[in-house]
């Protein structure tokens, strides 16, 4: 019997080796497919109740066809210089030449020129679904558009702007994971001085991304859960770097188990699962209901998040907790070659850094908690200065995108508003009043009409169900604070009007209520997030007084974060504003990833409090965990930052956010901050655990109570 068991222990590793391969070979392919079942309509995410989405739907039925408008704008090819009758009529030659194109929906609209005569545009409806045709129906349109003498044409608006967009996120699966594999790569290459256990880590990884895509393929592809670009960029970078921290702590407690048992695999792994297992689950657990939290929001890309983020928090720890055990099983020693595991004596040995980090705590544990408390305070301050009512339209590209270009020239020759237009949808009768209404709302500079022949001002009004459509122009442009202005006083304007029932929608009113929905959802979501996360870690720490603490300081950590990043965007990267959804994703990502690295070392701390004390438990939790989850914040920041490689405003601000973040909160709230506070508390920190009525370690001294 004795002689069988060897095998019988290393069946089921093998087994579980087996099965990850073939999930690696079966569904790693999906990793790079994510991009067929992706969406980045920007319409499929406005706020589900607001007006400005009543409205797109009630504007579906004043077109025989759904349309896609492409904006054409000319200037003179040398700078100042006017364009004349001839060349108006060549535009609107060169925009009549493209009925009937593919791609082309109806009729081009003929060529207005600008009040100053520096400027000529026109508007051509592409079919809704070009989706990869897109390009080349838009370089078709560009080539028409360059037969205009003496002339350069641009292309605007939502065509445009979706052309540029799927241009930001083109090739972002093999790009996004290839930048952040091989900074984890890196990190994991130069912290462990490992050749195998870098590579196992990287694939348990990989593997648990192909699992986790193929799942969210299935469930895109029936319509259950949505994807967008953004949401696809976020999941690889969660499930890279969650699957590498859970390994991590796993593989650290196994090179510590490993050495204890003197080199017997098997118990060494049940010692360090035994370990890990709770802390680890504790942890992803935050992370993936922190992310469900998001479906109480009314914004639907932070709905579709939730459930996408959260599967992929459940397939890394399912790889953290079966693939990588059995590699490890299987191969011992050799996964850390050629570093030797050895004992982790929190009072003599782990590594000299963390010894000294300890020993200055256990010194002056108010001093350190006091000054860093201070810091980060002075951080936060900066906090409010964050404006995130929206990020301007050009700036929603990193770099200059043709169509963000072609905007301001735009706005600069016409009305702030022109290719963004407001969208009026009132009764019938009332359109006449409607209209003057509109007209004499301050910052309004026009308001026409939606006619039969699909022309401003000619032809009849279109009626559809005794209901109109008025496209009103705005002075300012589309994405400013004073366009959002004159949609809330024409809201006022038009509603006032007797028997209208009137709604208003377009691109600044659906900013506008995107902002809102943003207010209101920090306002529900924020709670929930700290009440899932206070719950978890009573239940894990047996505490409350522990929990309330630690909950408080990574709220600071968040705090202090965005006041660095208020700083960092305006003066640093020169953004004016951030996306109305980045403070929620922030939060949600580092009050759910800090608590992770609290968890971590206070299950470590607890656990040695209960054999020496809390005073030595302090010392040795922080001793002992102090490498492996420093290493693992350091990787997680470099994972988030990768989502840099992508030029969009919103990705590069959640990438500092959460990066910066992170390294804050594993370098001086997990380090110092919280370590100081329990050791000048005491036992009375674990009140009402058993911690806080029996020390069996407690020392005599200043800091021994």
């Amino acid at each position: 019997m004795r002689s069988s068991t060897p095998w019988v222990r290393r069946l089921l590793p093998l087994a579980l080796l087996i099965a990850w391969l073939a999930i690696g070979g079966g569904l790693g392919p999906y990793a790079g497919r994510l991009g067929e079942v992706a969406t980045n309509d920007q319409a499929a995410f406005l706020p589900r109740s607001a007006e400005s989405t009543q409205v797109v739907e009630a504007r579906k039925t004043f077109r025989q066809d759904e349309t896609l408008p492409a904006i054409v704008v000319w200037t003179g090819a040398s700078e100042g210089g006017e364009l004349g009758k001839a060349q108006q009529a060549a535009a609107t030659q060169a925009l009549a030449s493209m009925t009937g194109q593919p791609g082309i929906v109806g009729t081009p609209s003929p060529a207005v020129a600008s009040k100053d005569g520096l400027a000529l545009s026109g508007v051509v409806q592409l079919r809704p679904d070009l989706e990869e045709e897109l390009p080349t129906v838009l370089t078709a349109v560009t080539a028409a558009a360059g037969t205009v003498p003496g002339t350069t044409a641009q292309l605007a608006g939502p065509a445009a702007t979706q052309a540029d967009l799927s241009d930001a996120f083109a090739g972002i699966d093999g790009l996004l994971l290839a930048v952040a594999l091989a900074a984890v790569l890196l990190i994991l290459l130069l912290v462990y001085r490992s050749v195998l256990l870098p590579l196992v880590i990287i694939l348990g990884a990989v593997f648990a991304l192909g699992l986790a895509c193929a799942v969210v393929y299935v469930l895109a592809d029936h319509d259950i859960v949505r994807v967008d670009g953004q949401v696809q960029g976020i999941l690889s970078i969660l499930v890279i770097g969650a699957a590498t921290d859970y390994a991590l702590l796993l593989a650290a407690r196994y090179r510590e188990e490993l050495a204890a048992y003197e080199g017997d695999r098997v118990p060494a792994m049940r010692a360090a699962l035994r370990q890990s297992v709770g802390p680890v689950t504790a942890s992803a657990a935050t992370v993936a209901l922190g992310l469900l939290a998001l479906l109480f929001s009314d914004l639907t890309n932070n709905r579709a998040l939730g459930p996408v983020g959260a599967i992929g928090i459940v397939c890394a720890v399912l790889s953290a907790l079966t693939f990588l055990p059995a590699v490890l099983v299987l191969l011992g020693r050799a996964a850390y070659w050629p570093a030797k595991p050895r004992p982790a004596d929190a009072a003599s040995g782990g590594h000299g850094l963390w010894r000294r980090v300890a020993s200055l705590v256990d010194r002056a544990p108010r001093k350190v908690w006091a000054i860093t408390l201070g810091g980060l305070l002075a951080c936060a301050a900066f906090a409010p200065t964050l404006d995130s009512r929206g990020v301007p339209l050009d700036e929603i590209f990193v770099n200059d995108a043709p169509s963000v270009s072609a905007q301001k020239t735009l706005g600069r020759h016409f009305p702030g508003g022109s290719g963004n237009p407001a969208v009026v949808i009132a009764d019938a009768a009332a359109l006449p009043a409607v209209t003057a209404a509109a007209e004499a709302t301050d910052g309004v500079d026009s308001a026409t009409p939606v006619t039969t022949t699909g022309r401003p001002g000619v032809g009849a009004a279109l009626v559809v169900d005794g209901r109109v459509g008025i496209d009103v122009i705005l002075s300012d442009a589309a994405d400013t604070t004073a366009a959002k202005g004159t949609v809330v006083r024409l809201r006022e304007a038009v509603r006032a009007v007797p028997g209208a029932d009137a709604l208003v929608g377009g691109y600044t009113a659906q900013q506008y209520d995107t902002q809102r929905t943003a207010e209101r959802d920090r306002t529900l979501i924020v709670p929930v997030v700290l009440a899932v996360i206070l719950v978890i870690l009573v239940g894990l720490l047996r505490s409350l007084l522990m929990p309330v603490l630690l909950v408080a300081t990574v709220a600071l950590n968040f705090l202090a974060t965005l006041g660095i990043s208020s700083l960092v965007f305006q003066h640093v990267f020169g953004f004016t504003g951030t996306d109305s959804s980045v403070p929620l994703y922030g939060f949600v990502f580092l009050v759910a990833l800090g608590v992770d690295y609290n968890i971590f070392l206070m299950s470590r701390v607890r656990e040695e409090s209960l054999r020496h004390g809390v005073r030595e438990g302090v010392l040795r939790g922080l001793t002992a965990t102090g490498g492996v989850i420093t290493s693992a914040g350091v990787v997680l920041a470099a994972t988030f930052a990768a989502l840099g490689v992508i030029p969009l405003a919103f990705l590069a601000q959640i990438a500092f956010i959460v990066a910066f973040g992170v390294l804050l909160d594993t370098l001086v709230v997990r380090s110092l901050l919280v370590p100081a506070l329990v050791r000048d508390i005491g036992p009375k920190a674990w009140w009402p655990g058993e911690l806080s009525r029996r020390d069996p370690g407690r020392p005599t001294g200043k800091h021994g109570t």
